[in-house]
């Protein structure tokens, strides 16, 4: 039998026990996922949340940006992820332009779920009118804000979101709204630790973070990058595990070691 078998009793994780967590003080740890194997070893290591990002797009596809990712993608990596987790709690994305409307939203998410076997879906931006519309039809939601990979056209550029204080007003204002209008998580990339630090203050939700400081409720990396596999330029945020581990596995368990420990992030790897 293989060393990450899926046969398991293990409960699998809810959106109550994560908030659990952070009323009790304890970090989320979270790493993306694309396929069985990679899920089911996460799954040994004892990952709270597999995120089936649009990232696949550039770390699996190749492409130089998550655009070109289709929701059929997302249904098919998210089926491959939910078939091998035991006890991980499983978080979908819906890629760029698949929920331009709050129907639209609802119709995409619902796929992941019915088909995918996501237990919540991600969505970038305070698309306050689609959260409020998915969380009447049941649909569980994790929130996006700050650095919206999804927008890098817009953008023109990587980088971190936030520092002028305009900016980071506008985000800690979209947070209270995602959070007032019924999503359950909310992810933050890219922005100033000192803004994700208030934000997982005054938030009742859990808040995970991505190049976000260690005061967030959770942590968050795309595994790819953790384990040096990537594609091109690694981001600062991120930390190569592999450097003093003798296996993925082993690697794995010290990022949840050290998130759970408050080791990471460091300040090198915060703005």
């Amino acid at each position: 039998m293989s060393q990450y078998s899926t046969i398991s009793t293990t409960k699998k994780k809810t959106i109550a026990d994560l908030q659990q967590m952070k009323q009790a003080g304890q970090k989320i740890t979270s790493l993306t996922a694309y396929d069985a194997s990679f899920s089911a070893m996460l799954d040994q290591a004892d990952i709270d949340i597999l995120l089936v990002g649009d990232s696949l797009g550039m770390v699996m596809q190749g492409h130089s940006s998550t655009l070109p990712v289709t929701v059929q993608n997302m249904i098919y990596h998210t089926q491959m992820v939910s078939c091998s987790s035991q006890q991980a709690f499983i978080i979908a994305d819906l890629p760029f332009m698949s929920s331009a409307t709050p129907l639209q939203a609802a119709e995409n998410a619902a796929l992941l779920i019915q088909q995918g076997g996501a237990q919540m879906i991600k969505l970038e931006g305070a698309k306050i009118k689609a959260i409020e519309f998915m969380v009447q039809q049941a649909i569980p939601v994790c929130a996006h804000l700050g650095l919206l990979p999804q927008s890098i056209y817009q953008l023109g550029k990587y980088a971190v979101q936030g520092k002028q204080e305009q900016d980071a007003a506008k985000i800690l204002a979209d947070a209270v709204k995602v959070e007032q209008a019924g999503a359950q998580m909310l992810i933050v990339e890219c922005i100033p630790a000192a803004l994700a630090q208030r934000i997982s203050e005054q938030l009742t939700i859990p808040v995970i973070g991505i190049g976000a400081g260690v005061h967030c409720d959770g942590q968050v990396l795309v595994l790819y990058d953790m384990l040096d596999i990537s594609l091109g330029r690694k981001p600062r945020f991120s930390k190569n595990y592999m450097l003093q581990a003798d296996s993925i596995f082993a690697a794995v368990q010290s990022y949840v070691s050290e998130v759970r420990a408050q080791k990471f992030p460091a300040q090198e790897h915060s703005f």
